[in-house]
């Protein structure tokens, strides 16, 4: 009993210390400028997740093309990928120490979608498969996200603007309905190629917007995966254009790769790191016998690991086999996983998620949680 309340000591110290680490700053009341000319006072919320995190102006107001990013991309991991790593990106332009986010107000739903088919070559309905091949529609979706600020006089105003522009790795299409789905794939080049004529033209469509004539624009290009791939996309290129220019000179390479372990890709390209992460799910295989594997995923920038999840799935018979098992798991990440990028281990169940293990890059000791 008094090693069991050890164990238990232990579990709730751990538990106390993951709550995730809020920025305090002064709450304020604003007056959004134009776009609500009633003066209603809008509210910026006390707190935020970290200094890295943009604060947001309440009454949240959601995307005006709300529901076009789930209808144009296919892949639900590149649903949330577009959209959290645009904002990612953003933040080298638009420092959110000093601005707020909100989703996109000037692009509707509609304009979205007649910006999108006259952007994608046009193929005649009936036409055989070769004019397909030789037409893809390769862009997928056009996401506005605005950065505000505000003013000395409590009002706030719109400074910046990303869009994410994504366009796919993959085409698949129909020459007749009911009929077969074929598959055509894009070289990064050509997709490169097709995004950058894009966002000229975007560009363009953009200057004409009553509110976006003078303010800074950065484009992202981003490159989704295949229809039901167990990893996203991801971006690789991006420029920001000044206050009212008109034209797109320079485009920067991004090199960032989001990686399924295990698989032959993560044996190939980061060799170590797929063997570490193979250790880890033999030994835990040596010690449970209810284990049957896991699924990993390494998030890569400039191809150095910069996060590492893993979903170890696994059927337990109580609670003190799970506390066993976080302990144990605790104990092969401090000890065998580098501390130089943060790294999460999530313990399911068939019912839900019982638990995750979490340490952030640079920390020695891991922090857990497991849900009653």
């Amino acid at each position: 009993m008094k090693k069991l309340n050890i164990v238990l000591l232990s579990t709730l110290l751990l538990l106390t210390s993951c709550a995730p680490s809020m920025q305090k700053d002064d709450q304020d009341e604003v007056v959004q400028k134009e776009e609500e000319p009633t003066g209603q006072p809008s509210i910026v919320p006390t707190y935020k997740l970290s200094e890295d995190d943009y604060r947001v102006v309440l009454p949240y107001r959601t995307s005006a093309a709300r529901g076009a990013t789930t209808r144009q991309i296919e892949n639900r991991l590149d649903i949330d990928e577009v959209e959290q790593g645009l904002i990612r990106h953003s933040k080298e332009f638009f420092d959110p120490n000093k601005f707020y986010f909100e989703e996109g107000q000037y692009l509707e739903q509609s304009k979205v979608y007649e910006w999108i088919d006259e952007l994608n070559p046009v193929v005649k309905e009936g036409s055989k498969k070769e004019e397909y091949e030789k037409n893809p529609r390769v862009l997928s979706h056009i996401l506005e996200q605005n950065f505000i600020k505000r003013n000395e006089d409590n009002t706030v105003e719109l400074v910046g603007v990303s869009i994410g522009l994504a366009l796919k790795s993959q085409y698949r299409f129909q020459t007749e309905i009911g009929g077969p789905y074929y598959y055509e794939q894009i070289p990064k080049g050509e997709m490169l190629e097709k995004g950058r004529e894009v966002a000229q033209v975007v560009l363009e469509k953009l200057r004409q917007i009553e509110g976006l004539q003078n303010v800074p624009i950065m484009f992202a290009i981003y490159r989704e995966e295949a229809q039901g791939a167990a990893v996203p996309g991801n971006f690789v290129a991006k420029t920001y254009v000044q206050e009212g220019d008109m034209s797109i000179d320079e485009w920067e390479g991004v090199e960032e790769d989001y990686i399924l372990f295990p698989s032959n890709e993560a044996e190939d390209k980061y060799f170590d790191d797929a063997q570490i992460v193979n250790t880890f799910g033999v030994e835990i295989a040596e010690f449970f016998p209810n284990y049957v594997g896991y699924i990993g995923e390494g998030f890569y920038v400039n191809e150095q690991l910069q996060k590492l999840t893993i979903e170890v799935p696994i059927e337990f018979n109580g609670k003190a086999e799970i506390i066993g098992f976080a302990q144990y798991t605790y104990g092969l990440v401090k000890d065998r996983f580098p501390n130089d990028y943060d790294i999460e281990i999530q313990i399911s169940s068939s019912q839900r998620l019982e638990g995750y293990i979490y340490r952030e890059a640079g920390k020695e000791d891991p922090v857990v949680h497991l849900f009653d």
